[in-house]
């Protein structure tokens, strides 16, 4: 009889394509399937020539790239020199998960499922390609497919002789147990914070305990926004980087939501445990130390501020001893429920503590060992670093606005690391923060010939900040800034810096403050017309004038409630590869480059702008061409 395995591999970014996998994965052991899932890059991908029946569950992010997680798993599968035939055994599915809104919509899926094919493997269904933007999610897909997947493979693999599928009324065992120790027992020193090992590069697995220098406000205290610029000290740490580069911050839960957690469950925050496997050959948490107590565990790992899934109410519905909270549970778990989860959980952006508040009865019947399939890990919080090495040598910054907002409940809603992050006082003592450095997608011309011009507003300035420093202290001129927001008295960053830098010929910056709007007059021209200035500046003048410093207002994207985040003037993360061809002088070129990430949700393409097509391409007359660069943005996800 042929062997019953299952693996089910995920490439995911935010969690959804993990929880998706996880799905499968217990789905298969309810058909009695011996089922492993993994991250792809987890997994030794040579050994995939001997496996015989796979599910491959990917997200696309940003502009068709593969999540981080299955990165090396990528490069080798479209190396050249794979056989045609090497995976001719291997019978395979694939499920993507991505957002049609982006021109290359659940790419990453779509050209796996293709590669495998090429190499051998033989499908047993189309590609899935599940859609973000779906009134009912990805789950409008993934839930018939899975259907038709599994009567596919239990054609294949049927079930065993005197078995039956489980059914979904019964609760399957934790993937781990969870063991209490002896009060007098002896404690190890482990966590988050502890150095890396000698001569280990950081990582997320290793994170380096940089120490807190400064967290300074740079908004005026007035303004509505408090924007912070941070400093870590990297001394030791073997951290390389360069302008692009992309800081990652485990961030952690705020000591009053881990009292509050461990009242709804009745739980000792001090009790200290070990975990171990349910199954052979299932791995151990690696943030997590052993021994560890509740309160590490529910401070640095279980998300308790994110927003819950649906397979947190169904895993959450076999505890409940309430008959109305058991049917509500159900409902939100059930594929007609999802209109009615999506108001509850997803639009006012409740979190997994606020949702066990509304299900007393249940949350205090949770046993603690279904904690870690309850609720999912705390995710890493990437920001573009914001400063050069070449400047402040072992040092990080970082520009990060304190995400809150408010929504339909009660308490505002704020983002889990910016909060944690601009709660801390470097005054109070040593601070630290688990951090380590990864590889941007943004690269900067190395020739100093070629001058570079950056549209960065708000935040988004952060990686240009660093691209500037980097530039001036190798002495190359050329830098051109394009930089926005709302007041120059209350918002302008950096403010200071800029101006240095332009008195002394490194620097030439175009600024616009959508509130400043003294000087305008009362009607601007269309985002056509060639009148595109202020009323000092000159009817065909593509600069601001000295007063207002402000660049084409009628391309201003500016809704009725007044609201100007879709300030299109300067751009966002473009959403489109575009390019810009000018005529001009042969034999010299200028790069355009779009800001980083700044953590919003609203974007529009660069090239798209009117304002951007005119002002930037009158500014670079005589420049042979403008290339304007995509940065892979981030997809629909919670606040940082």
């Amino acid at each position: 009889m042929v062997e019953r395995k299952l693996l089910v591999l995920f490439g995911s970014q935010t969690g959804t394509a993990q929880d998706t996998a996880e799905r499968i994965g217990r789905e298969a052991k309810r058909r009695h399937f011996q089922c492993r899932v993994e991250a792809l890059d987890s997994y030794d991908v040579a050994n995939l020539i001997n496996e015989l029946l796979v599910v491959f569950v990917c997200a696309t992010t940003g502009q068709g790239d593969p999540p981080d997680n299955m990165k090396m798993f990528w490069r080798f599968l479209f190396r050249k020199n794979l056989p045609p035939g090497s995976l001719c055994q291997l019978d395979y599915a694939v499920l993507g998960l991505g957002d049609s809104s982006y021109p290359k919509f659940n790419f990453v899926a779509k050209k796996l499922h293709k590669r495998v094919l090429q190499l051998g493997g033989n499908p047993l269904l189309p590609a899935a390609l599940g859609d973000d933007q779906h009134d009912l999610g990805p789950d409008a897909v993934v839930d018939p497919w899975l259907l038709a997947l599994w009567d596919k493979i239990l054609a294949l693999y049927p079930l065993p002789p005197g078995l039956e599928i489980i059914s979904p009324d019964v609760r399957l065992p934790p993937k781990y147990t969870l063991h209490y120790l002896a009060e007098d027992s002896p404690h190890a020193d482990g966590g988050l914070l502890q150095p890396a090992a000698p001569r280990a590069v950081p990582s997320e697995l290793r994170p380096f305990a940089a120490r807190l220098v400064s967290n300074q406000r740079v908004t005026a205290e007035s303004h509505f926004q408090d924007v912070r610029l941070i400093e870590f000290d990297i001394t030791g740490s073997g951290i390389t980087f360069s302008a692009g580069d992309v800081v990652m911050i485990q961030p952690q839960n705020c000591p009053e939501d881990v009292q509050q957690f461990c009242q709804l469950l009745r739980l000792d925050p001090d009790r200290r445990f070990v975990l171990k496997p349910t199954e052979p050959g299932t791995s151990l948490p690696a943030l997590l130390p052993q021994p560890c107590t509740i309160r590490h565990l529910v401070t640095h790992y279980l998300d308790i501020s994110c927003v819950p899934r649906r397979s947190f109410f169904e895993l959450l519905s076999y505890f409940s001893t309430n008959e109305l909270e058991r049917e509500k549970l159900q409902e939100f778990s059930s594929a007609q429920g999802q209109e009615e989860l999506y108001s509850y959980c997803n639009r006012p952006r409740r979190t997994t503590l606020e949702a066990l508040w509304d299900f007393p009865h249940t949350t205090c019947a949770i046993p603690p060992e279904y904690l870690l399939d309850l609720i999912p890990r705390i995710r890493p919080r990437a920001f573009s670093i914001a400063s050069s090495v070449l400047a402040h040598p072992d040092r990080i910054q970082i520009l990060m606005a304190v995400v809150r907002y408010k929504t339909r409940l009660s308490k505002p809603r704020r983002g889990l690391c910016s909060t944690w992050l601009a709660s801390l006082n470097p005054e109070q003592g040593d601070v630290r923060v688990p951090l380590w450095v990864k590889k941007g997608g943004m690269k900067f011309p190395t020739d100093p010939d070629t001058s570079v011009i950056m549209i960065g507003p708000g935040t988004g300035v952060a990686p240009f900040r660093a691209a500037i420093q980097e530039r001036v202290a190798q002495g190359h001129r050329g830098n051109c800034l394009f930089f926005g927001c709302r007041q120059k008295s209350k918002d302008f960053y950096c403010q200071s810096e800029w101006e240095e830098l332009v008195t002394k010929g490194f620097l030439t910056l175009f600024t616009a403050f959508s509130r400043d709007q003294a000087c305008l007059p009362a009607a601007w021209p269309a985002a056509g017309s060639e009148q595109r200035s202020c009323a000092r500046g000159g009817p065909d003048s593509p600069v601001p004038c000295a007063q207002c410093h402000r660049v084409g207002p009628a391309d201003r994207a500016v809704t009725s409630s007044g609201d100007s985040r879709g300030w299109s003037l300067l751009g966002v993360v473009p959403t489109h590869p575009s390019r810009l061809q000018r005529a001009g002088s042969p034999g010299r070129s200028q790069s355009l480059v779009p800001l980083g990430l700044d953590g919003r949700e609203e974007a529009a393409p660069v090239a798209q702008l009117p304002a951007v097509q005119s002002v930037v391409g009158r500014a670079a007359e005589g420049l042979a061409s403008i290339t304007v660069s995509p940065l892979s943005r981030r997809s629909r996800r919670g606040p940082q």
